[in-house]
């Protein structure tokens, strides 16, 4: 039986057709009615308390790219669904748009990614992961195919070169097809479909390039993390992610995240969380890992994020985005920009996590942007994001 819901619009959509762009702005605050999925759980002990001053960056002017755009204009023309910006903990500005506001669930897409790679993190510090080791010790079924030399660090830097396109405008790319699996493609679904997440991900075959060689975003790699860190610390990913991560931050709500046929969450990009415990989130990154003088995630992880190793610039200058954002890299799926101390969690169609260290900014972007990967919206986001914390700084 397939679940259906009615966008603003009015129209009518479900699992077959919640992709179209006339839908995106309802469709995702509804994936926890479309698909399958698993709560990422809070805690009841520490509620968000968070005040709200109420600031106007409506006004506020910015060089987009050779235009002067202001930031009312740029929410106006890039399809924003929520705006928060929040500034030494205190947040200044709250916007809802498209029946949203902030108890509303929205679909973060490869925002999860960066939960991941913090969750990584204290599997480093707590002994049980190697990130130089290679990916088979922890998955020996895959052995004896595309994976046989990738290690650990090469996903989680996207470095990993195992046969995998990401063309979001391609309906047959591979991403859709690894989607499919979760069940958000299911024209795609066909007798050949692996069953899991797992199943699809051993069955690559083929190499692009060289392992370690250049930056090349792949949603698979973050989906073999999860699985890697499910056998290295011996629960599912959806408990990790509750015990380790959502339920030690002060979270006003769960998560929720779309699951496949054995449970296993799809951590490249299936969560939907509110607006506000995305700033927390965020808070805690630009805070050295910390939260209200607890150590979530290790500060040594958080500023190796930061700060990359020797090649995380030229390998990212290497890759597919390099001519586009010199000076970026990225580390433990997380963006760097070429700005000291500003760090991204980014997913398609106007996903925004915008940390920065220096400014003590944190502001998060809500979207339901048509195109999947829209390069000027991306950028007068972030650089809307920038003036406002020189503003604030």
């Amino acid at each position: 039986m397939r679940h259906e819901s009615r966008s603003k619009t009015g129209r009518l959509f479900s699992v077959d057709n919640w992709g179209e762009p006339e839908h995106l702005a309802s469709s995702f605050q509804c994936v926890q009615e479309l698909f399958p999925t698993a709560r990422v759980r809070r805690t009841t002990a520490v509620p968000d308390t968070r005040a709200l001053r109420n600031t106007s960056f409506d006004d506020l002017a910015f060089d987009a790219l050779g235009t002067v755009q202001t930031v009312g204009a740029m929410l106006a023309g890039t399809h924003t669904d929520a705006f928060l910006v929040a500034h030494r903990g205190v947040l200044l500005s709250e916007l809802y748009f498209n029946g949203m506001d902030a108890d509303q669930h929205h679909l973060m897409n490869s925002v999860t990614k960066s939960l991941v790679g913090m969750l990584a993190g204290l599997a480093v510090t707590d002994g049980c992961l190697d990130v130089n080791a290679p990916l088979v010790h922890y998955l020996p079924e895959f052995a004896g195919g595309a994976w046989d030399r990738t290690r650990v660090r090469h996903l989680l830097d996207m470095t990993a070169c195992v046969s995998y396109a990401e063309d979001y405008e391609d309906p047959q790319t591979d991403f859709w097809r690894e989607a499919a699996v979760v069940g958000w493609r299911p024209a795609l679904v066909d007798a050949t479909t692996p069953a899991t997440l797992l199943d699809y991900a051993a069955a690559l075959r083929g190499k692009d390039f060289a392992d370690g060689e250049k930056f090349c975003y792949k949603t698979v790699a973050t989906n073999v993390i999860g699985l890697i860190l499910e056998r290295a610390m011996g629960d599912s990913m959806v408990r990790l992610l509750s015990r380790h991560v959502w339920s030690r931050l002060p979270m006003r709500h769960d998560a929720a995240i779309v699951v496949d046929r054995s449970g296993f969450p799809y951590v490249g990009a299936g969560m939907s969380a509110c607006a506000r415990d995305l700033v927390t989130f965020g808070q805690m990154m630009i805070d050295g890992g910390a939260c209200n003088g607890r150590q979530i995630v290790p500060e040594a992880w958080v500023l190796d994020t930061h700060a990359g190793d020797l090649t995380s610039k030229s390998v990212f200058a290497a890759g597919q985005y390099g001519g586009l954002l010199p000076g970026w890299h990225y580390r433990n799926q997380v963006w760097c920009t070429d700005r000291p101390g500003v760090m991204l969690a980014i997913g398609i169609h106007g996903q925004l996590i915008y940390m920065n260290t220096r400014a003590e900014t944190v502001v998060v972007k809500f979207s339901s942007q048509p195109t999947a990967v829209d390069i000027p919206c991306t950028f007068a986001a972030v650089l809307a994001a920038d003036a406002i914390a020189e503003s604030l700084a």
